[in-house]
């Protein structure tokens, strides 16, 4: 489902715009499809003056047992740094997440809600775990929801494709990112 309007209180959630994550093997979109989109994206929210959110691995998830990511090399020191095309004007807000989901552990739905902002748009990196549990508690705690599915890219295909196909259309409106611009300049038809 395309996504029918815009609210006027929109803001954008990039999951996962670091370093370390951005080295890994990423399908459908490669890296850097996935990050010319979102730069795309944020720069169009921040010439609207739309918030734009980075989530961040801020690391393990505190009283986990710890679990091998079975990562093709160790993280270096640069794993969690944000990358280097989000130069501090792009975003407005890194919100350091220890689970999957950027709303659990977080003041990201504080954050929000003091900004008055009721529909948010997710693209990034990790569609089957970070972005689908992200949107589906922003959709529980009733954002509008929709995704940018040519700005969102993951470590496994099948499960990729599993979140696009069957969980989002449930819980969310789904665009392009060139349509998403299109609609925020007010080109959209």
């Amino acid at each position: 489902m395309t996504i029918s309007k815009l609210d006027t209180r929109t803001a954008l959630v990039l999951n996962d715009m670091q370093k370390g994550v951005l080295r890994l093997p990423l399908a459908p979109q490669s890296r850097d499809e996935v990050v010319t989109r979102c730069v795309k994206l944020a720069a169009a929210f921040q010439r609207h003056r739309l918030p734009v959110i980075l989530v961040a691995i801020g690391g393990p998830a505190p009283g986990r047992v710890e679990q091998d990511l079975d990562l093709p090399e160790p993280p270096g020191p640069d794993f969690a740094e944000i990358i280097d095309e989000f130069a501090d004007q792009l975003h407005d807000l890194v919100i350091p997440t220890f689970r999957w989901g950027a709303f659990h552990g977080t003041h990201l739905d504080s954050e929000l809600r003091q900004r008055g902002i009721t529909q948010l748009i997710f693209g990034g990196v990790s569609t089957s775990s970070g972005i689908e549990s992200s949107a589906r508690s922003a959709f529980d705690l009733g954002y509008n929801v929709s995704v940018a599915v040519d700005a969102v890219s993951d470590f496994d295909a099948a499960a990729h494709r599993n979140s696009i196909g069957r969980v989002f259309p449930r819980i969310a409106e789904s665009d392009v990112t060139d349509r998403i611009i299109e609609l925020l300049d007010g080109r959209a038809r």
